[in-house]
């Protein structure tokens, strides 16, 4: 060949100045997404020392591959189920921190005399931190272990959710040029329906797919599955006017619930690493020098207002989770910067051609220098807490302790938001599936067999017939399936006053089914002859099939959650934050070149020299739940240590030169702390704790011991237990109630 094409000279350009930068940036321990936009400035059209990139149309496509492969990783490593096990208090701080930034960012922007939709663009860019910068920051500090770690990780994966859908809500505002609530409150609702419908479907049949094609998949096979997967949710996306980065989370997000999701990740990271590279060069691409020193003092005030505006919104959002006053200021602190998503989301408004050109650099320029500022503020977190109790009222930090303490204890919920949120959720998921059904027949089935029968009376016949055999297991499982009986009954004989609104629900259930079926005749005939058929095809159906219509509803609903669960079937469960006390549990993974391997607990003293107890030993597929003191430790092992945040931080030194991998996700069997109180007649009476049979008969172990007030964390072996005292325990749930029992 000839002539080299000039998609191949730009490519050769930008790979080989983005592999000297990181390298660069390596060496002076920086991220390699600097590095990339580093490149993309130098290989870009202000500079003319080098060369440039000459296509710069073809730099643009490959970019927006590389943000689709981004949100499908992403998408793996988030899945809807991590989302619901974040905890309500990264909910509160993430959500908090979005909306006080995106109010600062929008009040910033018109303050600078900025566009309205420029400021728009501003707010939503300044409320989503960095993931990437900010694990490597925590990694780099070591700081992994400690306990308000689990708190930004949390906020994380929801600032990552909400800036996909500010993604998908930015899109309207930028191509309807208007500010109408009514429309955005549509394209809410629009958006909400598909996540739920793709997610439902997804579960149900792409886990399915992957389990019945699985001794055909070997790693090429699964990587281009994989891909087809992520760009059909892509295509899917686009049709039904919605981006393809949304496409490609929800994607990543479905195969995340599989037991694939770990070997997916694997093999789709080098095509991500190399398409996101271009996508980070072409944000330096864009860098002009001359419009960042005429915004200069643009630059600055947005630097001040991301890394203290952040800060502050994302503390008070931690201390109204009801985290402690320091655990809230270095929450703050490490999430007191912007990434990769305000890339994604500055890139949009210039692909839509809606901001103006300066704002593109300064989001760059603000988010390089917040990269470089975000180890310095957690490194820094200490100090200003220290500050903030010194000058802080002591009252109000008495009210702050009491408030958090209370928070973190309050764990038990009512029968009523039990029920309300089953009923929730068997309300809308069933209601949208049978839209959907609803949609897609009335849309393509339809139209077909107006074509065949020539007779549109006919066609509209055949079409609900086949409809309402679709959609009648979820109709009676909509208006008929008990839920949350447990809850329901206990209200039901609790008071009598419940009895009114329990019927109420039963009622609205039957209505809203009703309605779901005379929409479905509606759409052929008038509202009169709709109504009539609905309710008399509903009575005829529950009357002849309900028991058919029970037994195959169970066979879905029963795929469906295996499904959901089969990751966790066959995994072990992820970790859970299980200690009310500052203890709490942090994994450290056993490298070939440990000074532990080969040794038996015993020997190891750790208990004695650290205050540490390890409740899990994973090996391999085999967990061994509080490991006896004759277990030994081997290469490759990942131990389940529980401690505070000081004796965790001195027992990683023993792994601070081999620290674990980045990303990889945490797993444990369901393990849970359980506390029960030492009666005078306890056999455990006046008997020591390596005598009481705690470990060996309960698989448990003695993480505390509260007497007279005082609290003894992770006890030796010898504390004799007294009259009175409370013991919390740690190991199965199964072994720890058989035991107290």
């Amino acid at each position: 060949m000839n002539h080299v094409p000039q998609l191949i000279t730009d490519l050769a350009l930008v790979l080989a100045t983005a592999g000297i930068t990181t390298l660069l940036f390596r060496r002076i321990r920086q991220p390699a997404v600097l590095g990339y936009i580093i490149a993309g400035f130098l290989v870009g059209p202000q500079v003319s020392l080098f060369p440039s990139v000459a296509d710069a149309e073809n730099l643009r496509t490959w970019s927006e591959i590389g943000v689709i492969f981004l949100l499908f990783t992403l998408g793996l490593e988030f899945s809807f189920k991590k989302l619901a096990k974040v905890g309500g208090s990264a909910f509160v701080t993430a959500l908090v921190g979005i909306v006080l930034m995106i109010g600062l960012g929008l009040g910033t922007g018109r303050l600078l005399r900025w566009t309205t939709m420029d400021s728009i663009f501003l707010g939503a860019i300044l409320s989503i931190s960095s993931t990437m910068i900010t694990i490597r920051a925590l990694d780099e500090l070591g700081l992994r272990t400690r306990k308000f770690v689990s708190v930004v990780f949390g906020a994380l994966i929801i600032q990552d959710l909400v800036a996909v859908l500010l993604l998908v809500l930015l899109s309207t505002l930028a191509a309807s040029q208007q500010f109408a609530g009514w429309e955005l409150i549509t394209q809410i609702l629009k958006l909400s329906f598909f996540l739920i419908l793709w997610f439902l479907a997804g579960i149900f049949f792409v886990p399915t797919m992957i389990k019945y094609l699985r001794s055909q998949l070997n790693d090429e096979t699964m990587l281009i599955v994989s891909l087809a997967l992520c760009l059909a949710m892509v295509m899917l996306a686009v049709a039904v006017g919605f981006s393809a980065a949304l496409g490609a989370f929800i994607m990543g997000s479905i195969l995340a619930e599989t037991p694939e999701a770990g070997r997916i990740e694997h093999l789709v990271k080098p095509v991500r690493d190399l398409f996101a590279a271009i996508f980070f060069v072409s944000v330096g691409f864009l860098i002009e020098p001359l419009v960042l020193k005429d915004h200069a003092v643009a630059v600055v005030v947005i630097v001040l207002i991301t890394v203290f505006g952040k800060l502050l919104a994302n503390m008070l959002g931690a201390l109204l989770a009801g985290q402690s006053l320091k655990h809230s200021v270095q929450s703050g602190s490490s999430l007191a910067q912007i990434g990769e998503f305000s890339f994604i989301i500055a890139s949009l408004g210039v692909a839509m051609n809606v901001t103006s050109n300066f704002l593109y650099p300064v989001a760059v320029a603000v988010a390089v220098i917040t990269a470089f500022t975000t180890p310095i503020m957690i490194k820094n977190a200490g100090k200003l807490h220290s500050f903030l109790e010194r000058k802080l009222p002591a009252r109000w930090v008495a009210g702050l302790n009491r408030y958090s303490s209370s928070t973190q204890q309050l764990s038990a919920y009512g029968e009523w938001k039990d029920l309300l949120q089953s009923y929730a959720v068997t309300i809308v998921s069933h209601a949208v599936v049978i839209i959907g059904i609803i949609a897609v027949t009335q849309r393509y089935l339809y139209p077909y067999l107006k074509e065949w029968f020539l007779d549109n009376l006919v066609a509209a016949i055949v079409t609900i017939a086949l409809t309402m055999a679709l959609i009648f297991p979820f109709i009676w499982a909509l208006a008929i399936k008990r839920v949350a009986r447990h809850a329901y009954g206990a209200l039901w004989l609790n008071r009598t006053i419940n009895r009114g609104p329990l019927i109420a629900l039963e009622v609205s259930r039957i209505a809203i089914a009703v309605l779901l079926v005379t929409g479905l005749f509606r759409l052929y005939f008038s509202i009169s002859i709709a109504l009539i058929f609905a309710v008399l095809a509903m009575a005829l159906a529950t009357v002849i099939f309900s028991r058919r219509l029970q037994v195959f509803y169970e066979r879905l609903e029963h795929r469906f959650l295996e499904n959901l669960n089969e990751k966790e079937s066959v995994a072990v469960k992820k970790k859970k934050e299980i200690t009310p006390w500052d203890a709490h549990l942090a994994e450290f993974e056993v490298n070939a070149e440990n000074s532990l391997i080969g040794k038996q607990l015993m020997e190891l003293q750790l208990r004695e020299k650290y205050g540490i107890n390890i409740a899990l030993i994973e090996r391999g597929t085999h967990a061994i739940i509080v490991p006896d003191r004759y277990e030994r430790v081997y290469p490759g092992d990942k131990l389940s240590v529980i401690g505070t945040d000081d004796q965790l931080t001195r027992f990683k030194e023993l792994f601070q030169n081999h620290p674990p991998p980045v990303g990889q996700p945490v797993h444990t069997e369901d393990i849970i702390l359980q506390n029960f109180t030492i009666a005078k007649e306890s056999r455990l009476c006046n008997q020591g704790i390596d005598h009481s049979g705690i470990r060996q008969t309960g698989k448990a172990l003695v993480v505390g011991v509260e007497r007279n007030g005082e609290r003894f964390l992770n006890p030796h072996s010898s504390l004799v237990l007294q009259d009175g005292d409370v013991i919390w325990v740690v190991g199965l749930r199964d072994k720890i109630k058989e035991f107290i029992a």
